[in-house]
């Protein structure tokens, strides 16, 4: 098992580990049975989780002493709600959950978010930890303490920073996974390796082509790589304040595609079509080297993650989606009209980010990747 320290402001406490391996379930919940945190935990999930997982950790858990609870939410990005929260909120009321309560977040990016958000809520705050159950999650997700649920208006409109207690990583869980939802994980994994580890992307094709994209240590390795990236830039820049902003890369683009196709696409796919956005935009102004781009699309084809946009998604639902985008700025020299921000790359590891970019070029490499 590896293990990864997240060190955070000390005044706050918010500091935290990471705890990655296979088939630690069991040294979880002894962990979380011996750690004093909390008298009762609620388990927060989705119901294709429980049926899967749920009653396994439910009895982990309690055979550590932990006095536990279940709340079972509808899957899929419908469920990441305000409405949600608040079924939840009231559900954790009936259970009798006050502030030496604990909820443990089991699932994908949508409960880790949701579950997080609800948490640094209910009571004014009480702690949670991350039991991440996707790729997604395992490898971005489930650290760095960003909660949130979508509204209309677009994706985690609505959120805070809630650093968890600890996150728990069992790469067991992804023996479960379906090939579609495993595969969309990648695209976390393969931005890592566009901004920060161009190796990732080497190790991720290599083991597409030799069909050992489940390998257990290679999972491991990426995972671990991935947590390790992402963990040094939360430490840097917990808030999103600068530095962090890198990893949105693809996501800016990709979350405007991802609320286009009503959500019938998933994240990892969107943020694929973003990079690929990304990727080209970058090429066109920045001097990205075209060596360098073949790299990042080629993970992602490899990983079989989509290449091309639906022709259904009109380009100017996209652009109108874009100025939504929670990242975008006020222009304070102007007397309306926003700038949304765009991560860009002039090389492998050589990310940066723009303050605008022109709406023409963007439309363009959006009608480009039509297919």
């Amino acid at each position: 098992m590896k293990k990864l320290d997240v060190t955070l402001d000390r005044r706050r406490n918010d500091s935290y580990q990471i705890h990655i391996g296979e088939a630690i379930l069991d040294w979880t919940a002894t962990v979380l049975g011996r750690s004093g945190i909390a008298r009762r935990c609620v388990v927060i999930t989705d119901s294709a989780i429980d049926a899967l997982h749920g009653e396994r950790v439910h009895k982990a858990l309690e055979k550590s002493g932990l006095r536990i609870d279940r709340i079972v939410l509808p899957s899929g990005e419908e469920a990441k709600t305000i409405d949600s929260v608040l079924i939840v909120a009231e559900k954790l009321i009936a259970l009798g959950a006050d502030r030496q309560s604990l909820l443990i977040a089991l699932g994908g990016g949508v409960i880790g978010d949701l579950t997080g958000f609800t948490a640094s809520l209910y009571m004014r705050g009480i702690p949670f930890v991350q039991m991440p159950t996707t790729l997604l999650a395992q490898v971005d997700s489930s650290i760095g303490g960003k909660t949130g649920v979508d509204a209309a208006g677009g994706k985690n409109m609505l959120g805070t920073f809630h650093q968890p207690w600890g996150v728990f990583i069992d790469t067991g869980f992804l023996k479960t996974l379906p090939d579609a939802i495993f595969r969309s994980g990648f695209a976390e994994a393969i931005k890592y390796g566009a901004i920060e580890n161009p190796a990732l992307l080497d190790d991720i094709a290599k083991a597409a082509a030799e069909n050992s994209l489940r390998d257990s240590s290679f999972l491991e390795r990426i995972i671990v790589e991935s947590c390790r990236i992402k963990k040094t830039i939360v430490e840097l820049d917990e808030r999103e304040g600068g530095l962090r902003r890198i990893l949105n890369f693809g996501h800016t683009v990709g979350h405007a595609i991802e609320a286009a196709s009503g959500y019938k696409l998933s994240h990892g796919e969107s943020v694929a079509l973003g990079m690929n956005a990304a990727t080209r935009i970058s090429q066109k102004l920045y001097g990205l080297p075209a060596q360098d781009a073949e790299k990042i699309t080629t993970a992602i084809r490899a990983v079989g993650l989509p290449g091309t946009i639906p022709v259904s998604l009109a380009t100017d639902d996209i652009l109108a989606r874009l100025s939504m985008d929670k990242k975008a700025q006020h222009n304070v020299h102007k007397k309306e009209g926003k700038t949304v921000h765009f991560v860009m790359i002039r090389g492998l590891g050589k990310p940066f980010i723009q303050g605008g970019l022109p709406e023409k070029v963007i439309a363009e490499t959006l009608e480009e990747l039509k297919g």
